[in-house]
């Protein structure tokens, strides 16, 4: 074979690659290995072929010990035969997403699920076009290998040449008893983003036609909110918690917020102006309430696609919140092979079976066609064995022909093999910087009354009335909107620094917990925070970023959790203490203790004034 011809096949496998991890699906095979042996001796990695450096680089990636397991290297002839037959494996594989016909999309689209509602009418818009799906996610947990099986679904949909939308419900996600502040939210969906692009690109899927959105970028909309309400006038009670049985923790009085949650699921359909909704099977009753009540608003009933759900390792579903039910997409070697070792696998056991149900929804699903499950073990215990479908392993598994010690090995090289990438991926200082702060360490219990500046109600503010004060030339007499029902009266010693034409309908951060206090005869509820220096002497009011609304919480950085106190003790000092400690930097952030003060959109600043004190 000459240069032009493995010019040719790289080109080819590029082209191949576009779809898959390797030269024949899931993991490295002998024709991975020669091609990446040529690449590796005779031939630079062509940097004009994308797929291939990721490809080369994935290969490149494994330990000498992992190498070391490759299939050995074959003399000349059957090397070129290998290279041939992959040549023409190649050529006539499948056509890409854009030239499938209607019929093998509606395979890819439906295989492996559970169930579909509405396939009639799928077909029907695949005959015309190409389905527009979205799949959402609430930003809480941190995900983990069982995002592995929706992800393959997604793998399917953009083959099937899908348009596809990911959802980050962060909306939904504030809403579960408000537990995570926006700011942590918003952190938690740009890992969301990063570790689903890594997932994709770690089982081969091209992402030109994947998008991700944000809750709030359009459910806090006058026209979102007003079919909210439209909504709400023709459900039940019954249907609406009904609806969100298997979702919702079921209580006997339930929150508002519960009850929203399928309503507003359903309304997604119509504003992401989409053909489906994919989900887990656990999501079938808030589907078929969308089927229900979307028509009554005059909307299109939507296609619904739902995935099996995977047991946890522990048994039961596999859960962010509980450590031991789940692997991390992060854990190293060494994690994985402590939660694998604590996983629930009883010998002949088939029916509750965590391990099991992994290889049989995450690894057969990622598997080529030809590719099998591979349980090695020593000779004596019935040598290395492979297994080319699920029911194979399973019913050799219920036969107690494969121990459970060797079917988590099994599964532990397989797991390591599909995370390592990941790993690789986020060592970047930037996305370990991101993890860091969208699942930041839990926070030490703060001890009662200890001074932190958890204790400060600091808010945004809008001065909604602004007037001299009757009796004090330097004073302004100002009405603040700070979420409540009606504005506060704050009295600020601002008119000899700020033009009261400035000072009307500006944006502030308010002090809101100080004990009211009388200022020639007017009494002050709150404080206008400003950084002020004394030589030359310069008062400016502190900036919140752009995007912040009146009554929104700043919150200062690794102080997250805790209450502010209802009203600071005056006599204990508590503002004297921790105010010593609010500054501005070099950059005009404005900081305590080096910890940044901010809100879901972004830092507290100043205009001009740096290394100045806040008050």
């Amino acid at each position: 074979m000459d240069v032009s011809d493995i010019q040719d096949f790289f080109s080819k496998l590029n082209e191949h690659l576009s779809n898959f991890s390797y030269m024949n699906g899931f993991s490295p095979t002998q024709a991975d290995c020669y091609v990446y042996r040529i690449l590796s001796s005779q031939f630079p990695p062509p940097q004009n072929l994308p797929h291939i450096l990721r490809w080369f680089k994935h290969i490149q990636s494994f330990k000498q010990v992992e190498k070391d397991k490759f299939p050995q290297h074959m003399d000349h002839f059957m090397a070129c035969t290998l290279l041939i037959k992959s040549m023409e494996e190649i050529s006539t594989m499948a056509p890409s997403g854009d030239t499938l016909s209607w019929e093998n999309k509606q395979i890819l689209i439906s295989r492996n699920l559970q169930e579909v509602l509405g396939e009639e009418k799928m077909i029907e818009v695949l005959k015309e076009r190409d389905l527009k799906i979205y799949w959402g996610t609430a930003t809480t947990g941190k995900p983990h290998v069982a995002y592995f099986v929706p992800m393959a679904k997604i793998a399917d949909f953009l083959r099937a040449n899908c348009e596809v939308t990911v959802l980050f419900a962060d909306l939904h996600a504030y809403l579960d008893n408000m537990k995570a502040p926006w700011e942590l939210l918003t952190r938690r969906s740009e890992y969301y983003e990063q570790v689903i692009k890594a997932m994709l690109e770690t089982i081969g899927v091209p992402l030109e036609k994947l998008k991700f959105v944000k809750g709030t970028d359009y459910q806090l909309s006058r026209e979102y909110t007003l079919d909210v309400y439209r909504l709400s006038s023709v459900i039940t009670e019954h249907d609406a918690k009904k609806a969100g049985a298997e979702v919702v923790k079921q209580v006997e009085h339930p929150l508002l917020s519960g009850l929203l949650y399928p309503g507003l699921q359903a309304l997604d359909e119509e504003y992401l102006h989409v053909d489906a909704q994919f989900g887990g099977v656990d999501q079938r009753k808030i589907f078929t309430f969308a089927e229900k009540y979307l028509p009554q608003l005059g909307y299109a009933k939507r296609i619904h696609l739902m995935n099996p759900m995977v047991p946890g390792l522990a048994g039961g579903k596999m859960s962010s919140s509980e450590e031991d039910s789940k692997i991390d997409l992060l854990d190293g070697p060494a994690a994985v092979k402590k939660k694998l070792k604590k996983a629930f696998c009883e010998p002949g056991n088939v029916a509750d079976n965590g391990v099991l149900a992994f290889v049989k929804h995450v690894l057969f699903n990622l598997f080529s066609q030809d590719e099998g499950f591979r349980v090695s073990r020593d000779a004596a215990y019935g040598g290395d064995a492979t297994y080319q479908t699920y029911e194979e392993l399973e019913l050799a598994f219920g036969r107690e022909e494969v121990h459970p010690g060797d079917l988590k090995a099994a599964v532990e090289g397989y797991i390591n093999r599909l995370l390592e990438p990941i790993r690789k991926k986020f060592e970047d200082p930037a996305l370990k910087m991101l993890t860091e702060k969208a699942y930041p360490p839990p926070s030490k219990p703060i001890p009662a009354g200890d001074i932190s500046p958890h204790r400060l109600d600091i808010r945004i503010g809008k001065i909604v009335e602004v007037a001299k004060h009757p009796d004090a030339d330097a004073l302004y007499v100002e009405k603040i909107d700070v979420g409540e029902s009606s504005p506060r009266t704050i009295v600020s010693g601002l008119v000899n620094y700020v033009p009261i034409e400035e000072m009307q309908n500006r944006v502030v951060v308010v002090l809101c917990n100080l004990k009211p206090a009388k200022m020639r005869g007017i009494e002050s509820n709150g404080m206008v925070l400003c950084a002020s220096s004394d030589e030359p002497k310069a008062v400016e009011p502190l900036i919140p970023p752009a995007g912040s609304s009146p009554g929104e919480r700043v919150l200062i950085e690794g102080y997250e959790s805790g209450t502010p106190d209802d009203v600071l003790n005056p006599k204990k000092k508590i503002w004297e203490k921790l105010q010593v400690d609010l500054k501005t930097t070099t950059n005009c952030e404005a900081q305590w203790q080096g910890n940044a003060l901010s809100t879901r959109t972004g830092k507290i600043t100043s205009k001009s004034l740096k290394n100045a004190p806040i008050k």
